[in-house]
């Protein structure tokens, strides 16, 4: 398996139903994304996420089941640790911090004494 590649946005479109639904068929594809893609585009695009190591496939009754290879929270924090790595020097701080500096973000009460919880915490197991 191949590590995990950066994915196009059509990409990430196919995986984000994938995980939605647990498995795909390129038919249940082509009806899904967006653009009315064509049976080869889809196949193409499948093919590729397979050869990224993204997804694998199961043969039933002739048609192919395409499943993901790891848990979204799995890709989820290879994708986060590409990124932090990439950009941030591999630094936790610099990337929450880029976080909480960010106009677009807006924490509730909730998740600031949530987040401080995991600080505390991360404190105490002296991570």
């Amino acid at each position: 398996m191949q590590k995990a590649n950066y994915l196009s946005k059509r990409e990430q479109e196919i995986m984000d139903l994938v995980y939605e639904r647990g498995h795909l068929t390129s038919s249940e594809a082509m009806e899904l994304l967006s653009g009315s893609p064509s049976n080869s585009t889809v196949r193409t695009l499948l093919r590729i996420l397979e050869e990224k190591g993204q997804l694998t496939h199961e043969e039933r009754d002739g048609r192919y089941f395409y499943i993901p290879v790891i848990p979204r929270t799995s890709a989820a924090r290879q994708a986060l640790d590409s990124v932090m790595k990439t950009f941030f020097k591999g630094s936790v701080g610099d990337v929450v911090a880029a976080l909480l500096h960010d106009d677009d973000t807006q924490l509730t009460s909730q998740e600031l004494d949530h987040l401080q919880l995991l600080i505390d915490q991360a404190r105490e197991e002296g991570k």
